[in-house]
């Protein structure tokens, strides 16, 4: 059974980050989600449902549209893959809790922005407000309204923290050092973790994005590198591994 229900989960979960990719990408361009269908952005092909097959179908047709065979982004597979395996992740981490719920949501979070930032280097705001709707919301109704109120003071703190941080780099580097997305982002780790954990998602995340920008400045001499989707991967490994701020302490003192 527990087979079955991870399987179901990444399989839920690939069809969604199919979904995820389209909003994406279409929310931020300001056009329906709905209309008009998917789509070949090249020549206008409408895709036949055996084309929207998440994984499989970019398989089959070898990363190229049908019609015009011009080669498809890779941020398709990649968003239908990781979505599935995170969806996967969450249950086997959490099974069925308030926290799987939470889990599902910053796994959802984390392909939405990385789609879109990657592609615009823009995160609206409506990907912010409503995953931390979602997650205060279960936090209410979950965990009682202590939870509630102590998880908006720590998103509140942790936001305080990525701003000093932007304005502190601003004044060092003389130009603007984060984005307000990033800023914003912290309020969502701060409602899912505590203050000191922030800290710690905040060097996950530079830690991680370190070697890709060195990469990409080397390859492609890109100097502005997208942040948002490393702050949410370092978030999704500090809940998933469920760290404690007093073990990390104590675990330092130990040593």
């Amino acid at each position: 059974m527990e087979v079955f229900y991870l399987i179901s989960f990444f399989m839920i979960g690939a069809v969604l980050g199919s979904f995820y990719n389209v909003l994406g990408i279409r929310i931020v361009k300001h056009e329906s989600i709905i209309m008009p269908r998917s789509h070949c952005d090249k020549c206008g092909h409408i895709l036949k449902w055996y084309e929207l097959i998440p994984i499989l179908s970019f398989v089959f047709l070898r990363g190229r549209c049908r019609e015009c065979k011009t080669k498809l982004s890779w941020l398709y597979p990649f968003s239908e893959l990781f979505c599935g395996i995170l969806f996967a992740i969450s249950y086997y981490s959490f099974g069925f809790s308030w926290n799987l719920i939470i889990s599902l949501t910053l796994s959802s979070l984390l392909i939405i922005v990385t789609v879109s930032d990657l592609t615009y280097m823009i995160i609206p705001n409506r990907f912010i407000i409503i995953p931390s709707i979602i997650i205060l919301l279960v936090k209410l109704i979950g965990f009682g309204l202590t939870t509630f109120l102590t998880s908006l003071l720590y998103g509140i703190i942790s936001f305080a923290i990525m701003f000093f941080i932007m304005k502190f780099g601003t004044y060092i580097f003389k130009k603007e050092a984060l984005g307000g997305a990033d800023v914003k982002l912290m309020f969502v780790v701060g409602i899912c973790v505590e203050p000191f954990l922030s800290l710690i998602v905040i060097i996950i995340a530079s830690v991680i994005a370190l070697p890709v920008s060195l990469l990409l400045l080397y390859k492609e001499k890109e100097n502005i590198i997208p942040f948002g989707p490393f702050i949410v991967i370092g978030l999704l490994i500090v809940y998933f591994t469920k760290l404690n701020a007093i073990d990390i302490i104590n675990t330092f003192i130990k040593k």
